[in-house]
């Protein structure tokens, strides 16, 4: 079997694919997309993926765009390591926290990073002109079916977009879910290491590279807390979710998210 995954160091879903693929013992081959400088929407690209986003995985010359269905394929051609739970509740509570992260925290992510950080990167790599065409090229249906005109106001506007601070809201009450489903257990789902974690992984790393560590450190969130550096921990983690982020970047996601953590501390009501 032969994989291509098209990704993006700073894509959370991306992520969330090279972990699973490396917990798998996956190995592929890589296109890099950047997408902060509109190379998803290349027209070749849009071939493979008509959303404008990343990942894709193309095994064999077959085509799965969407990092929760790669992840299920996966399973489906590779069982013998599978992510997901074999007990049939277990499976089930899984695919909840993953129904969760595509329903509502993947949108979640996408407003906070680029109210918090992509904005400020944006803007000043592109200019005037190159934002208006970035913002201009991201198709209708995308992340959600009105992400165009939401990229457009949060690039433009940042907290003070309508919205922003309900998406601040609803990124910390998955961690406070979290919170809840890690008491008295290591991890999220049947006390083993599942995609459930593999899904969440990402999120919480992406507030950890802006900064945002307050979410759950210093007692907010003790069993967050522990949970994160099991996580941080693993062999893998630093390979799939670090490692992947080009410097720059990293960069501007611990500057720009740092000067925007007493606005979050602020909406979420965190002395700091």
């Amino acid at each position: 079997m032969t994989f291509t995954l098209y990704h993006h160091g700073s894509s959370v879903c991306a992520a969330k694919v090279r972990f699973a693929m490396d917990e798998k013992g996956l190995d592929w081959d890589g296109v890099y997309i950047d997408i902060l400088k509109g190379e998803q929407f290349d027209p070749e690209y849009l071939k493979l993926n008509p959303k404008g986003v990343v990942p894709t995985l193309v095994h064999d010359g077959t085509v799965i765009p969407d990092s929760t269905v790669i992840v299920e394929y996966l399973d489906q051609i590779a069982p013998d390591s599978s992510v997901h739970p074999t007990d049939p509740w277990e499976r089930a509570q899984a695919r909840y926290w993953t129904k969760a992260v595509d329903e509502d925290l993947h949108p979640a992510c996408g407003a906070v990073t680029f109210v918090c950080s992509h904005r400020h990167t944006v803007l000043k790599n592109l200019g005037p002109e190159g934002v208006k065409a970035f913002l201009a090229s991201t198709p209708p249906m995308s992340v959600t079916s009105n992400w165009k005109d939401l990229k457009d106001s949060y690039t433009r506007h940042g907290f003070d977009a309508p919205g922003a601070a309900d998406k601040v809201r609803l990124y910390d009450s998955y961690l406070q879910k979290m919170e809840t489903a890690l008491q008295g257990r290591d991890w999220l789902v049947g006390n083993r290491f599942s995609i459930a974690d593999i899904a969440m992984t990402p999120y919480v790393n992406r507030l950890a590279m802006m900064s945002m560590r307050g979410m759950w450190e210093g007692g907010r969130l003790p069993n967050v807390e522990t949970w994160f550096a099991r996580i941080e921990a693993r062999p893998n983690f630093r390979k799939c979710l670090i490692d992947w982020v080009p410097e720059d970047l990293t960069n501007d996601l611990r500057e720009n998210g740092a000067k925007s953590w007493p606005e979050v501390a602020k909406i979420l009501e965190i002395e700091i």
